[in-house]
């Protein structure tokens, strides 16, 4: 049995695109798992206020009619930050979609939500590491049982659950808690979620364009420029939440 120090929250979202930075969440699903066990489910449809196109539709099966009465994220923005007080997170795939997409809507919404001290346990990479397949490979493979009603919030956050429980039982080298598993398949070192800085030797580094591989803030201080041009461009706000932070750190350095 998985062993918490403190509530570990699954997250799942179903949103108009995969683009982080201008798509929208249209269903969250929070799967919560208290210290002993307890566990609390909040399901929530989200009028992402922009159009959810066919395609999307077609993979989650929410339309724009659907949602047109839901509340907006900045509506749930203060009773989801309750709900997800004090936890940790997990999901699949959720380091590099539902966290930053999440984030992001978060910033939108004008609200604090503070990730300091937060483990992210993405049980994708447990998976990847041990069994390298999809959400619904995983499932049958560690749970025994086809996945129905796949790309479902609620569905498939419980089902990532359920994963979890299976594969601390398959791999006892993993641990049952949240430290000993990160031990065993890595922990992510985040800059920005959608990953256009990566940390390398404890410094941020460009992880693209005409300047990868090189310190962000000695580009900031030879280019002080391309600071203003990422700002104006079209990457999340917590990229540029997080260059402003360097930004403003190199400044403090040189005066």
């Amino acid at each position: 049995m998985l062993q918490l120090k403190k509530p570990l929250a699954f997250i799942d979202l179903e949103t108009t695109g995969v683009n982080i930075g201008t798509d929208r969440i249209v269903e969250i699903a929070i799967v919560k798992i208290l210290t002993d066990g307890t566990r609390s489910v909040k399901r929530k449809l989200v009028n992402p206020e922009i159009h959810i196109p066919e395609g999307s539709s077609d993979i989650h099966g929410i339309t724009d009619e659907m949602v047109k009465d839901a509340p907006t994220f900045k509506l749930l923005a203060q009773e989801l930050k309750q709900m997800l007080d004090g936890c940790d997170f997990a999901g699949y795939n959720s380091n590099r979609f539902d966290i930053p997409l999440l984030m992001e809507e978060f910033l939108r919404s004008g609200v604090d939500f503070d990730m300091k001290n937060r483990k992210l346990l993405d049980v994708q990479n447990i998976f990847h590491k041990m069994e390298p397949r999809t959400l619904g490979a995983a499932y049958k493979f560690y749970c025994s049982k086809v996945l129905d009603g796949a790309h479902s919030a609620e569905v498939d956050a419980s089902a990532t659950l359920e994963i979890l429980e299976a594969q601390i039982e398959r791999y006892p080298e993993l641990g049952n808690n949240i430290d000993s598993i990160l031990k065993v398949i890595g922990e992510d070192q985040v800059v920005d979620f959608a990953r256009r800085f990566v940390m390398e030797k404890g410094t941020e580094v460009f992880n693209f364009g005409k300047f990868k591989g090189r310190p962000v803030a000695d580009v900031l201080k030879s280019e002080p420029q391309y600071y203003d041009w990422m700002m104006k461009g079209d990457f999340p706000q917590h990229t540029k939440q997080k260059l402003t932070e360097i930004y403003t750190r190199t400044l403090l350095k040189k005066s």
